[in-house]
């Protein structure tokens, strides 16, 4: 990759996947991109706060939700324990119907969690709608960013959503808003103290077929 520096800015040729590219970007026009890429990123972190905020009010602080999330790790570290101590489950069909029944137990509390979490998905889910339109018209038809490889076909639907031209190494606004969200929100869950617990993530949720175990 070579990139030429010009009075009027800064002139990049390159190869990917076998097909030449260039592009001609002023100083301006850099300066622009970056500001707008440091907007999306506080955007992002901003809107992150905020809903971590609505499903502290609607979710977090409830007592059910307390009771739900306490109750299912304190069965899954003795559920565990119980397995820990058998070796062989298929020789003890005693021992095997008592598990299968406290996972069973483990996956409703578990689909009861993911209940009480839906109110706060359909609150935040209409706001970033809201929200999502209005920035749209503000960042509409303007690239914020260049990504370094050209997306695969299916993606650039949304890499290059409502951007002039055909290089599709032109980012748009709800690309990179989505990346951004997708690794903010997690990481200030995981800051806050909310994201979910192991013991959480490892017990079935509303989808989870019941567990059958096959003896030998």
């Amino acid at each position: 990759k070579a990139v030429v520096s010009t009075q009027s800015g800064h002139y990049g040729r390159g190869l990917l996947s076998g097909i030449s590219y260039q592009f001609l970007f002023t100083p301006t026009k850099l300066l622009i991109m970056f500001a707008d890429t440091l907007l999306i990123v506080g955007i992002s972190i901003c809107t992150a706060l905020f809903a971590e905020g609505v499903t502290y009010i609607l979710v977090y602080r409830t007592e059910k939700y307390k009771k739900l999330k306490a109750s299912i790790e304190k069965q899954t570290k003795r559920l565990d324990k119980k397995k820990e101590t058998i070796t062989d489950i298929s020789k003890q069909p005693g021992h095997k119907k008592k598990i299968e029944k406290e996972e069973e137990r483990l996956k409703s509390e578990k689909r009861d969690l993911s209940y009480v979490k839906m109110q706060s998905m359909f609150v935040i889910g209409f706001i970033f709608t809201s929200l999502m339109g209005m920035f749209n018209s503000i960042f509409d038809g303007r690239v914020v960013g260049k990504l370094p490889f050209t997306p695969i076909s299916f993606i650039q639907g949304i890499s290059h959503r409502n951007l002039p031209g055909d290089d599709f190494t032109d980012c748009s606004f709800i690309f990179l808003y989505i990346l951004c969200t997708m690794s903010v929100r997690q990481n200030i869950q995981k800051m806050l103290g909310f994201a979910p617990s192991r013991a959480v993530n490892k017990v079935g949720g509303i989808f989870s077929p019941p567990t059958n175990f096959k003896q030998s």
